[in-house]
């Protein structure tokens, strides 16, 4: 099958609509690919974004107070 290709141009987005938009286009790129479909992105600051965006509790704090 021919691969397609598909622009986008966004104007006027704040950095956290940006964000959300990547990290929504990210959550249909993981969905489709049990389809077989397999979707590559390129974009400004993409894989910070990514990075933080899909953390789950990973970041472990230590107490300040001793355990004594």
């Amino acid at each position: 099958m021919k691969e397609k290709i598909i622009t986008l141009k966004v104007e006027g987005a704040a950095q956290g609509q940006w964000s959300s938009l990547l990290l929504e286009l990210n959550i249909m790129k993981q969905a489709w690919k049990s389809y077989g479909v397999n979707i590559n992105m390129k974009a400004s600051g993409l894989k910070n974004i990514l990075n933080h965006g899909t953390r789950v509790n990973e970041v472990v704090r230590k107490n300040r107070r001793s355990s004594k």
